[in-house]
């Protein structure tokens, strides 16, 4: 006789929350407006400032963390915690733009160091596989702000018509549209049996096969099949496995960490914890399978209508002059504040749209040979690769099949099950 589940003990009933309450994060029922109550961590801290005392980094953690889970706003059925990461780029960007807007040095120092400290954010994010809404914030924020600098300083000045403010609006909408869909689901790999964690029966009797000292990948194993005593490095690295029950003998990819059987060119993505098929990389989103065209999709529309926006407000500020003698001779710009912020905002764009088209072409050279960044940086660290066009490509040679043909894999992404033939498996 099968002994009887016992059914889990009922969670008592929570009362509803107000639109200022929270659960917060050590499970008790908090409020807005006690934000600053009651954390010892930040009175400690205080009394350390106040005393010229160093705090040591384990407080300003703490205190971090206590900042960021009670900055909340008050929303229907309990209040909502706010990321902070998107906050800085909605109060800085345009204080920096309007103090570059004063003069002309000044302006050079701050579109200088605007990239380096948004490249510095973006390096130490992803060394410590974190993430972070502050680049969509920037990224999205920035249209919106350069769109309101276009409103209010440029079309009043009578030169942008009905017709060319309507056509920038469409691609103002038509790059959200494309991020929209970028922003989906890329293709994450979910294991099917979530409750059952450990490989499936050939796969075990495979490492049976092999014996204990062709287990590399696999510390923890014994002769049972047991993967409980893996290391983090060793979960890191993964294994190289053989589906036993597969008639062609595939080599499949077997990832520690989702406790699952990969296909050929999916990836562990480390900032989302998930794998993704036929990951290509990771920025404001993870990009694979499903939503790699999209991504492609909002580049080239970003391109267009920026490169569109920029000769209209050049046409504006600095008339009878060509775009490219524009951006980098317009006398008179700084003699009053409008024109100046125009210009300003003319080259922050122009910086932005540079780094853009420097990644929309490196994808679309990817495309061409038909491999993903993923695997060119794989690439580049076993040496595996063959630069060509001097250095911006990394040709692995594994995937292509020409030019026509790689493009006609990449449209079709996504409409059928992820399938390989025989010759792209690894």
């Amino acid at each position: 006789m099968k002994p009887v589940k016992k059914n889990k003990a009922e969670e008592p009933e929570l009362e509803p929350l107000c639109c200022c309450e929270y659960i917060d994060r050590n499970g008790e029922k908090n409020h807005v407006a006690a934000c600053l109550c009651d954390c010892q961590d930040l009175d400690e801290g205080c009394d350390r400032w106040i005393t010229c005392k160093s705090v040591g980094p384990e407080t300003c953690e703490r205190i971090m963390d206590t900042i960021s889970d009670r900055l909340r706003i008050p929303w229907l059925r309990g209040a909502r915690k706010v990321n902070i990461s998107i906050l800085p780029p909605l109060f800085l960007l345009p204080v920096f733009l309007r103090v570059a807007s004063w003069h002309f040095l000044l302006g050079v120092v701050v579109l200088t160091s605007l990239p380096v400290l948004a490249l510095w954010y973006y390096y130490l994010t992803h060394r410590r596989k974190e993430q972070t809404l502050f680049f969509l914030s920037l990224g999205l924020f920035s249209l919106g702000y350069m769109y309101y600098v276009f409103l209010q300083e440029v079309v009043p000045k009578g030169r942008v018509g009905p017709t060319r403010l309507a056509l920038l609006t469409c691609g103002l909408f038509l790059i959200l549209l494309a991020l929209y869909r970028a922003k989906g689901n890329p293709g994450y790999l979910r294991n099917p049996a979530s409750n059952d964690r450990s490989p499936s029966g050939s796969q075990t009797e495979c490492l049976i096969r092999k014996g204990p000292d062709k287990t590399k990948g696999f510390p923890g194993a014994d002769l049972s099949g047991g993967l409980n005593n893996r290391t983090p490095k060793d979960e890191a690295k993964g294994s190289c496995r053989t589906a036993a029950g597969s008639p062609t003998k595939v080599k499949e990819d077997w990832c520690a960490r989702c406790q699952l059987v990969r296909p050929a060119r999916a990836w562990h993505c480390r900032i989302c914890g998930v794998c993704v098929k036929r990951m290509d990389h990771h920025c404001v989103c993870c990009v694979g399978e499903s939503n790699h065209q999209a991504f492609i999709l909002a580049l080239l529309i970003f391109l267009l209508t920026s490169m569109y926006g920029i000769t209209l407000t050049l046409d504006t500020i600095c008339r009878d002059r060509s775009v490219f003698t524009a951006l980098f001779y317009c006398p008179g710009v700084y003699a009053n504040y409008s024109s100046a912020l125009c210009f300003t905002c003319v080259w922050y764009s122009v910086i932005i749209t540079a780094g853009m088209a420097y990644i929309f072409l490196i994808q679309l050279i990817n495309i061409s040979y038909n491999v993903t960044e993923r695997e060119v940086q794989q690439a580049l660290r076993q040496k595996t690769g063959r630069r060509l066009l001097c250095g911006l490509v990394v040709d692995t040679g594994q995937y292509s099949r020409g030019f026509l043909r790689n493009w006609h894999q990449f449209s079709t992404l996504g409409t059928h099950p992820f399938h390989h033939p025989a010759e792209d498996i690894v």
